[in-house]
């Protein structure tokens, strides 16, 4: 059983920062692509950023030059820095990763349940 569970959400001020955490757990082969996908009220869920195995990074435009995503792979986890947050940045944010099982001959992605980002303004 696999599992991912963000933390770091919270209500933060328009100009502020705010540093969310996913961590991958259970019985894992390998993590390949991460990434951060993000829902706001009567919205779709749109991608925010993702980084590939070997670090390759890809930013919504929206977010560019203001967030930042990273990955330690030792820790199986991965980061969304978010700097100069607007009120549009409010949502819920989820983790994802494409994972191999122990078990899986074939990779499947993987999602977490969500952690909320409120920007005041």
């Amino acid at each position: 059983q696999v599992q991912l569970v963000e933390s770091g959400g919270g209500l933060v001020q328009a100009g502020g920062s705010l540093r969310l955490s996913c961590a991958a757990s259970g019985s894992i082969s390998s993590l390949n692509a991460m990434g951060w996908y993000r829902q706001a009220p009567g919205k779709q869920r749109e991608l925010v950023a993702t980084i590939a195995s070997g670090g390759i990074t890809n930013y919504a435009d929206s977010v560019k030059g203001r967030f930042t995503i990273s990955r330690d792979n030792a820790k199986k986890m991965w980061y969304l820095q978010m700097n100069s947050l607007k009120s549009e940045d409010t949502a819920v944010y989820y983790c994802n990763a494409h994972i191999y099982g122990l078990a899986d001959l074939i990779g499947r992605n993987y999602w977490g349940q969500g952690t909320q980002v409120t920007v005041s303004s």
